[in-house]
């Protein structure tokens, strides 16, 4: 008989205090994939609604910033 296991849930890094910042570009690029630099949806990052909208602005702010690149 097949066990099921719960999964963790993903908690919110900006609620449990950490800052995403559109300078800290290291920390920007968790929140985008890899191959087109699309931001990432809330259920990879973990991120709750408004913290996602949070990251989101953040994002465009460092594209248009030139900190990082609108495509690969």
């Amino acid at each position: 008989m097949a066990e099921f296991y719960r999964k963790k849930k993903k908690v919110c890094q900006m609620c449990a205090g950490k800052e995403v910042d559109y300078k800290d570009v290291e920390t920007i690029k968790r929140y985008i994939s890899n191959e087109k630099g699309k931001i990432l949806p809330r259920r990879i990052t973990g991120a709750c609604a408004k913290h996602q909208r949070h990251i989101a602005n953040e994002v465009k702010k460092a594209r248009f910033m030139a900190l990082i690149p609108f495509t690969k």
